[in-house]
C-alpha cells in the first residue's frame, strides 16, 4: 500500500465550500483507503495500492470535478517527500528577525534548471526564496499579505503551484505520517 498526501488547490475559498467528512467521502468514492483530511484547505492523505503518482492525480482530479462540478488542482506527495519537506530546514543562513510565517509552495513539476534563476532572483530582502526539487520555500520578512512578492511572475515561470506554511506541513506530517 502506498501513502499520499494530496495538496488540494482552492479548496473552501469564495463559492467553494466543502467540509473535511465530504472531501474524505469523495476521496473514498474514487477508490482510496484510510482517508484523512488535515484542516479545511484541501490537504488529504490517503493511502492506494496504485504508485504512479501522476495516475492518482490524475484520478483525484477527475473524480473531484465529477463529484464537486469543478476543478481541482491536485499536487501529489508520497508520505516520503512530505516527511522530507517537514523535516527540512531552510534559510540556514538568514540572521535578521522575521514575523512572517515560512511558507512552501508545492509545485506540479520539477523545475527546469533554466527557470530556478529566474525564480531565485525574485528573492529580495523582504522575501527570501530556496528552491529544492519541487517546493519553493518562501520566507516573507513579515506579513504574507505585505509581501512584495509577485505570486503571479511565479506562477508564470513555474507553472501551477499551491501554497502552506511550513508549519502546517509539519504538523500534518507528525500527525498522520511518523
Amino acid at each position: 500500500m502506498n501513502r499520499y498526501v494530496a495538496f488540494l488547490r482552492g479548496m473552501n475559498l469564495g463559492r467553494r465550500r466543502i467540509k473535511n467528512p465530504e472531501l474524505c467521502a469523495a476521496f473514498e468514492d474514487i477508490g482510496f483507503n484510510n482517508v484523512s483530511a488535515f484542516l479545511a484547505s484541501g490537504n488529504v492523505i490517503f493511502d492506494t495500492e496504485e504508485s504512479d503518482s501522476a495516475a492518482v492525480a490524475r484520478s483525484i482530479e477527475d473524480g473531484l470535478r465529477t463529484s464537486l462540478g469543478y476543478e481541482v488542482p491536485t499536487f501529489l506527495r508520497t508520505a516520503d517527500e512530505v516527511r522530507t519537506i517537514a523535516e527540512y530546514k531552510p534559510f540556514a543562513r538568514v540572521t535578521e528577525e522575521r514575523t512572517g510565517k515560512l511558507q512552501v509552495a508545492i509545485i506540479d513539476k520539477d523545475v527546469e534548471p533554466s527557470k530556478r534563476d529566474s525564480v531565485l532572483e525574485l528573492s529580495n530582502d523582504a522575501d527570501t526564496l530556496e528552491l529544492v526539487g519541487r517546493e519553493l520555500y518562501w520566507w516573507p520578512k513579515s506579513n504574507f499579505l505585505d509581501s512584495q512578492l509577485e505570486l503571479d511572475a511565479l506562477a508564470a515561470i513555474l507553472g501551477p503551484f499551491t501554497i502552506r506554511t511550513k508549519n502546517t506541513v509539519e504538523r500534518l506530517a507528525s500527525k498522520f505520517l511518523m
